[in-house]
């Protein structure tokens, strides 16, 4: 089971393609996901199981994905669900609250919003090595570096961002193994028992988190890390592939228009 922003080796066509065209296909599809209609729901999710299945990842490796944000969709549905004014379809007395309609719909539009982009995020680290990322995002800044901005060190930054979920991830399921070693016990008990024993390791994932912060500014440094331009290993050319998955981009794109265009 893969964690968001792990990448793992393999030989399919998105593991072949420039890291730059992956890049701008999540920004477009992002975009496409913040804007969709009902039509474009399905259409969206079809093309990103299709993705999905490029990629070569196992639907158990998807759920994966979406497991260390599954809390916060749960949370962002139930704040819709409960908070949207509209049709009443089921009341929580004695609670001063009711299920709508509309807070039904808008709470699943919400949340499959949140999927979508991460899941996004999800193939693109999959199929990217951290050191192609690097490269593909500080050539997309590359023209802003004219006014000032520092493309590569803000490259960089993005590359250990993104690396630094899938640790921070295997570093908590590290901690609850040995406190559950220890004795600890995170499923049975109230709701209130069960998030105060979550929350013991915050303290020690937070110490964990700064020293594994330490170990790699030490390493940087080590290997004479310093600001400004610098060469790459490996120039990034645009191959035939490139351009035929850019052009199926842009057909997707144009796709999505026509059909917002029909419907309004």
């Amino acid at each position: 089971m893969i964690l968001l922003g792990q990448y793992l080796p393999g030989d399919t066509i998105l593991h072949r393609l420039d890291p730059r065209v992956k890049i701008l296909s999540v920004v477009a599809l992002s975009i496409l996901i913040f804007g969709a209609t009902p039509v474009e729901i399905l259409l969206i999710s079809a093309f990103l199981l299709m993705v999905i299945r490029s990629a070569d990842m196992t639907s158990a490796q998807a759920l994966g994905a979406l497991r260390p944000v599954a809390v916060f969709m749960a949370m962002i549905f139930s704040v819709h669900l409960l908070l949207t004014e509209g049709d009443p379809i089921l009341s929580l007395a004695p609670l001063p609250m009711r299920i709508t309609r509309e807070g039904f719909l808008r709470g699943m539009y919400v949340t499959w919003q949140f999927a979508g982009l991460v899941l996004a995020a999800a193939v693109l680290t999959r199929s990217t090595p951290p050191s192609d990322l690097v490269g593909g995002i500080e050539r997309l800044l590359r023209p802003f570096s004219r006014v000032g901005v520092p493309s590569q060190d803000i490259a960089v930054m993005i590359a250990m961002a993104l690396r630094f979920m899938p640790m921070l991830l295997e570093e908590y399921d590290r901690l609850r193994m040995a406190q559950m070693a220890r004795g600890a016990d995170f499923t049975t008990g109230s709701l209130a028992l069960r998030g105060r024993a979550v929350a013991s390791l915050a303290v020690p994932l937070l110490l964990s988190s700064f020293r594994r912060a330490d170990e790699l500014a030490v390493a940087m440094e080590a290997r004479g890390y310093r600001r400004g331009p610098r060469t790459a290993l490996r120039e990034l050319r645009f191959a035939r592939l490139d351009l035929g998955a850019f052009v199926a981009i842009i057909s997707f794109l144009l796709v999505n228009f026509a059909l917002r265009t029909a419907v309004g």
